[in-house]
């Protein structure tokens, strides 16, 4: 495509209104067609998809490639620029249990992981699985969990072969490489091992799509032959299997978004009923660990909404026999919690920021361990051993790439262990990282973290990319990340709103951001961008927002909210047709979402509400920024017919000569292309579109 041929006309959707009333309120839906009725059929095999949808989204994609073509040789240099600080044949740090220390490892070209073992002390590979050799056959590929028994005589994975995200697992005899048995399917992505080393524990989804069954599973024995373990009747619940770091019990946890319940079950007894530690109660959250004869409890009740911890005896494990380890202070959310056999490891973040605490069991003392940076992510990595004085984590910053290391938590010793290669060349002291306060709406302050190379000209001048989540108290850290930098050498600033909704700021600030709350969430996210063009750092029209899934019903809310305000709206995967996914208790994920969001079937107000923010319902005829709108087909979270429903609205809608695009990928799911470097392809097109819209390219609509 030259650069003054002009794009071809956008497609038009068709309009077949769809009345629906609920609450004596009617809407029309112009556009429901697009979801195909036969949609469970289609996340297993898409080719099963209705001949007219399909059309659409063949249609949207010719357009979206012919719009961007003239942007090809700007998607090679990025993608090449992302990939080349890629270390292609990169490992990660072994992680010792008993004789082996296990860790997985890429070989230059190759798309996906190899997981390996070696004896400790040894350098010689042992591959268990090539996720390379596995991918071959298929269009799309992904392995879950990855588990040995605790012989180490067998490893058990699970994979995905279309994006759908129902995972199929095999177990793998390591001497001999062969599959043993038939291949477990449906399951939500991995299996635990019970003690006797014989025997998993799985998830399996149902009809709908929902993980609400934990099965036993005994090698030599038929999938069909699996016992039923635990099955929750409650909808709204999920429910997943794991195992103490003791390894003494497992786990059996149901939850929604806001309360859970937890059984332990004897990883020896495997026969015997799992036992519910205590009963469920609406808005308390809990997870369990083993230490000695009690139980570990992270733990909201009482009033605890930052958390707390407490320990139970195992033989009377109800809320009466509680007694607090760790107090809950308000505004130190406490994170995660998982005990080694004389230490109790807790992650925490106070102020915004991370912090790793050690406590030793025999006489409560405890330390901290320190960082200097202003603004940095950390996560921990229990391993697979208990009786242990080593800790592992991480730490990087937007401008330190990823450190691992090794801590003893008896001598305080911090040993690094590896730092991320960029082998394209990365320094430091080339950007310049900062956190700032927005000043919100409600006069709530928003923590926005900035990466910027240090002669960017903070006047005005320079194009901003805003990214935001918002949802689920999800916080997303001020981390490393090799793929922005390559905007962020062509003069964009990189931002990230930490708004309402996640738990940057506490469990409140994720109280504030749901439910009848939730327009904070898009309030907050507007007052950043506005707070960055007043102060310099930007100017309005030259910011391009970018969020995905529930971080896409946040960009769909600021476009109809404060569309000048944007350059452009990157929305992947993006939940924008709320009301109506609320309104389908079919769906995967719509009763156990009803929590964060409100149940708009039977409560009139939680309609009201959620009609009144949810991005398709509020598309009007006024001018709209760029956008482009990221879709995977098989996709079970948020289903490939909201960005499709939402983009066909807004162009019959929009007054104004700015692009939408839609870009679906047909043999994918939510998290999009599933190799390494076919990834970096998608993030290219974003990129390249960022740049475009920005006033890098020419915008041609």
């Amino acid at each position: 495509m030259t650069k003054n041929t002009r794009p071809p006309a956008p497609p038009v959707a068709p309009k077949h209104s769809l009345k629906d009333t609920r609450h004596a309120i009617e809407r029309v839906d112009d556009y429901a067609w697009l979801r195909a009725e036969n949609w469970q059929e289609v996340m297993r095999d898409p080719s099963v998809l209705d001949a007219d949808i399909r059309a659409n989204l063949d249609a949207e994609n010719a357009y979206t490639e012919a719009v961007m073509a003239g942007t090809g040789q700007l998607q090679d240099l990025l993608f090449e620029d992302m990939k080349g600080r890629i270390k292609e044949d990169d490992s990660s740090v072994p992680a010792p249990d008993g004789p082996f220390a296990y860790y997985t490892r890429y070989i230059t070209g190759g798309q996906h992981p190899l997981f390996c073992r070696r004896l400790k002390g040894g350098d010689d590979d042992q591959v268990l699985i090539d996720g390379n050799a596995l991918a071959e056959p298929h269009a799309y590929f992904r392995i879950g969990g990855v588990s040995h028994n605790p012989d180490h005589s067998m490893v058990a994975y699970a994979s995905d072969t279309n994006g759908s995200e129902y995972y199929a697992v095999r177990v793998l005899d390591i001497e001999t490489g062969k599959e043993i048995g038939k291949p477990i399917p449906d399951t939500n992505g991995g299996a635990v091992w019970a003690n006797d080393g014989k025997t998993l524990f799985y998830s399996r989804l149902d009809e709908n799509h929902r993980p609400r069954q934990i099965f036993r599973h005994t090698l030599g024995t038929s999938p069909e032959e699996d016992v039923l373990v635990y099955e929750e009747s409650d909808p709204g619940f999920f429910v997943g299997v794991g195992m103490t770091q003791s390894r003494a019990f497992i786990v059996i946890d149901a939850h929604d978004h806001q309360t859970s319940e937890v059984r332990i079950l004897d990883a020896t007894a495997l026969d015997s009923e799992p036992r519910i530690v205590t009963s469920r109660e609406v808005g308390h959250e809990y997870s369990v660990e083993h230490h000695g004869n009690d139980l570990i409890i992270l733990t909201n009740c009482d009033g605890a909404e930052d958390f707390k911890i407490v320990k139970a005896p195992l033989s009377d494990p109800g809320r009466d026999s509680w007694q607090e380890i760790e107090q809950h202070r308000p505004g130190r959310l406490i994170l995660d919690s998982f005990p080694y056999k004389n230490h109790l490891i807790r992650l925490e973040r106070e102020d915004g920021l991370p912090r790793i605490v050690i406590r030793q069991f025999d006489d409560g003392s405890e330390h901290a361990i320190a960082f200097d940076e202003d603004a940095y992510s950390l996560g921990v990595s229990a391993g697979y051993e208990y009786d242990t004085c080593n800790l592992r984590f991480t730490y990087s910053s937007m401008t330190t790439p990823t450190q691992v290391y090794d801590y003893d938590v008896t001598t305080r010793e911090r040993k690094l262990r590896k730092t991320q290669e960029v082998p394209s060349g990365h320094d430091p002291k080339d950007y310049v990282t900062r956190r700032i306060m927005a000043p919100a709406h409600d006069g709530e302050e928003v923590p926005v973290s900035l990466l910027y190379a240090k002669d960017t000209p903070l006047d005005g001048t320079a194009p901003l990319l805003l990214y935001g989540y918002g949802a689920y108290g999800i916080s997303i850290p001020a981390s490393f990340n090799t793929s922005c930098l390559s905007l962020v050498d062509r003069g964009f600033v990189y931002a990230i709103a930490h708004i309402r909704g996640g738990k940057d700021k506490g469990y409140d600030w994720y109280k504030q951001g749901r439910g009848s709350t939730k327009t904070n969430t898009f309030k907050d996210f507007i007052s950043a961008g506005e707070h960055l063009a007043r102060e310099g750092v930007t100017s309005r029209g030259q910011i391009v927002a970018h969020g995905g899934s529930a971080g896409g019903m946040l960009m769909g809310a600021v476009a109809n909210m404060a569309p000048d305000l944007f350059a452009g709206i990157i929305a992947e995967v993006p939940f924008v047709d709320v009301l109506n996914t609320m309104l389908d208790d079919t769906l995967p994920l719509t009763p156990p979402e009803w929590p964060e969001w409100g149940n708009p079937i039977e409560d009139r107000q939680a309609y009201e509400i959620i009609a009144a923010y949810s991005p398709y319902d509020n598309v009007t005829p006024q001018a709209y920024p760029n956008i482009l709108a990221l879709a995977g087909l098989t996709d079970p979270r948020v289903t490939y017919w909201e960005p499709a429903k939402w983009v066909a609205k807004l162009r019959a809608s929009k007054q104004d000569e700015n692009l939408v695009l839609l870009k679906t990928n047909m043999a994918a799911g939510h998290g999009g292309a599933s190799g390494r470097f076919d990834r970096l392809k998608e993030v290219a097109l974003s990129y390249a579109f960022a740049l475009k819209v920005s006033g890098g390219l020419e915008v041609k609509s």
